[in-house]
């Protein structure tokens, strides 16, 4: 039994190291993916939403309070995150991370970098999406 424990101890991380989040990517069915993005998705709006209402609450006694540029700047930084483009058709962001992991350059990349990427690509920000794919590449690549 020891032994057995022993090996699987030894055994995972070497089996973890060869495993990349596009392999992690591929198993998963359409249905999956659909429901991974969808949870991002709802992840990501819900804590955009959370914060407004915090902030909200903690200055509303406030006549002349600005809101600070670091809280717009949180709000950009979550956007980039889902696409507004698609809407709910997710199928559509599932398909385009599919395609992001055929490059073999983007197998390294985690899903939520990739969803960030393909979500800027579908929203028009190909400038953007392009920085942030080659910041990932070579983050995730050395």
């Amino acid at each position: 039994m020891i032994i057995k424990l022993l090996f699987i101890l030894f055994i995972t991380p070497i089996w973890a190291q060869n495993f990349t989040p596009a392999d992690f990517w591929g198993e998963y069915s359409q249905e999956e993916k659909i429901a991974f993005i969808n949870g991002a998705y709802g992840a990501i709006s819900k804590l955009k939403s959370h914060h407004r209402a915090e902030v909200k609450k903690q200055f509303l006694h406030e006549n002349n309070w600005v809101e600070p540029y670091y809280i717009e700047r949180f709000y950009e930084i979550t956007d980039e995150y889902r696409s507004e483009e698609v809407g709910y058709n997710l199928k559509i962001i599932a398909l385009h991370m599919d395609a992001f992991y055929t490059n073999s350059d983007n197998l390294n990349i985690p899903l939520f970098e990739a969803l960030r990427v393909v979500s800027l690509v579908q929203d028009g920000e190909q400038k953007t999406a392009n920085l942030r794919l080659l910041r990932s590449q070579y983050k995730y690549n050395k």
